[in-house]
């Protein structure tokens, strides 16, 4: 579903950063790094599997997620399963996800559907300004793996 992912650079981690007035501290470049590299929203457990055995703290992990997303640097998702799942804001779309996600319901695993495109339409007249007020579109299946 999900193409491959280039991550960012560190000079590019560090200007992102200080664009968004964050300290450029080595575990925030090394969550930025990670996320820019991934397919699809991570979880702090996603991540911290990853970067802990590194040398990062689980706790300053999630720290730098919930300060990267509130200040735009990532998304965060909730996608009802409580859980909250963090993306990287690619381009210049840091306001809102312009893309739907699928999220598997055996093993949870969440991917972007970038080249997907949802379209809504209404049954009724006055219900067309629902599609206006949509903030995120999430698909629930079995991915290829667990099906």
């Amino acid at each position: 579903m999900s193409q491959p992912v280039k991550a960012i650079t560190v000079s590019a981690a560090r200007e992102m950063l200080k664009g968004a007035n964050l300290r450029c501290t080595t575990c925030r470049v090394a969550v930025l790094q990670h996320l820019s590299g991934a397919a699809g929203p991570l979880s702090h457990a996603d991540v911290a599997d990853v970067l802990v055995p590194e040398g990062f703290d689980k706790s300053t992990i999630y720290r730098c997620l919930v300060e990267m997303a509130d200040s735009g640097l990532v998304h965060r998702h909730d996608l009802g399963d409580r859980v909250w799942r963090f993306e990287f804001c690619r381009g210049d779309h840091h306001e809102h996800c312009d893309h739907a996600h699928f999220m598997c319901t055996v093993c949870g695993k969440v991917e972007c559907l970038a080249d997907v495109e949802v379209v809504i339409s209404p049954l009724h007249h006055s219900r067309a300004e629902i599609s206006n007020q949509i903030t995120e579109i999430l698909l629930k299946g079995q991915c290829s793996t667990c099906r």
